[in-house]
């Protein structure tokens, strides 16, 4: 019989020849020891529970990363949305601060005047090409007519051009077909007043001998009561007398800007108010044109003034040699 031949006899004999070491070695043991074939299993169970820990940890780890990254997101969207609302209540905030101080402007201009005016919001900026004009929020409902003034504290906007119920038409001075009629301050040489571009106006009807310079001021004439007497208008930025003709061509930089209205003051009466004898000496109102412009100062020791940069050289003589007599302001009508 082949002996590697399977035989449950033999298989008996061989574990117990293998077993009876091992359960000598187990029986000389110590009371607290464990057995020696748990030592492997010992072993093997901790390697995995190693394993499996450390891979536990990771995935808490990176579990934990992304819920927090999820919370800031949501606390950053959160804090943006806040940032967003405290913008909008810092603008608001600013819009109010800046209207009660132009209201304040305008009301204290309006006690300190004698004229009856009427408060206006600009509410629409016309672009037709025909017209140079904005539209207000006052109409004949409110007592408005044609022609009336309209100004702000700082200089003059223009005039109602049409009055309907609820609002009305305001041509503006930088308009072409604007006329005004004004007067240069320093020498009260008169002139009118229309538009040649957005941000120019042209001073027309200058007789060629007026005494007219670049840096004057020109204001209002207060002719017909549509406008106060005296009321700033703009500043001449450039004069030019041409080589034939009896007149003189003057370019002048309005005082307000009709782009940036918001709130305007329609001249109801003007109560003949002079504000070049009014705010001569104050710091209120309208630019200080006395200031800007003084009167020159004549000298003592010559009759004669002397030549100066806004002023002519020879005083115009007569065919006598006799000096020319001055021309009214009102002559030229």
């Amino acid at each position: 019989m082949n002996f590697f031949a399977f035989d449950i006899r033999k298989a008996l004999i061989v574990l117990i020849v293998i077993a009876l070491p091992l359960l000598s070695i187990n029986m000389k043991r110590s009371p607290g020891e464990d057995p020696w074939y748990k030592k492997p299993f010992s072993a093997t169970v901790s390697v995995v529970q190693g394993g499996y820990s450390s891979f536990t940890s990771g995935v808490r780890g990176t579990t934990s990363m992304y819920l927090k990254l999820i919370g800031i997101k949501k606390e950053n969207q959160a804090l943006l949305h806040e940032n967003e609302e405290l913008r909008a209540k810092l603008g608001a905030l600013t819009e109010l601060k800046l209207e009660n101080e132009r209201l304040t402007k305008l009301l204290d201009f309006k006690r300190s005047t004698s004229m009856e005016l009427l408060a206006a919001k600009v509410i629409a900026l016309d672009l037709t090409p025909d017209h140079n004009s904005i539209r207000i929020n006052r109409g004949t409902r409110h007592g408005l007519k044609k022609l009336q003034g309209v100004i702000t504290v700082e200089g003059v906007v223009g005039y109602v051009m049409k009055a309907d119920y609820e609002s009305s038409q305001v041509l503006l001075l930088t308009d072409r077909s604007a006329a005004i009629d004004a007067i240069v301050q320093r020498t009260r040489a008169r002139g009118l007043v229309s538009g040649k571009s957005n941000s120019t106006c042209r001073l027309r009807y200058l007789e060629r001998a007026d005494d007219v310079a670049a840096g004057d001021m020109i204001v209002t004439s207060g002719l017909q009561g549509y406008f106060p007497k005296g009321f700033p208008i703009g500043k001449l930025t450039s004069v030019r007398k041409t080589d034939y003709g009896i007149s003189q061509e003057a370019e002048l930089q309005p005082v307000v800007n009709p782009s940036n209205l918001e709130e305007v003051f329609v001249v109801l009466k003007s109560g003949q108010e002079d504000f070049n004898e009014r705010f001569g000496d104050s710091d209120f109102g309208p630019p200080l044109l006395s200031k800007a412009n003084p009167e020159p100062k004549p000298e003592a020791a010559n009759p004669v003034a002397a030549p100066t940069a806004n002023a002519p050289a020879v005083k115009p003589v007569s065919a006598n040699n006799e000096p020319a007599a001055a021309v009214p302001a009102g002559a030229r009508e």
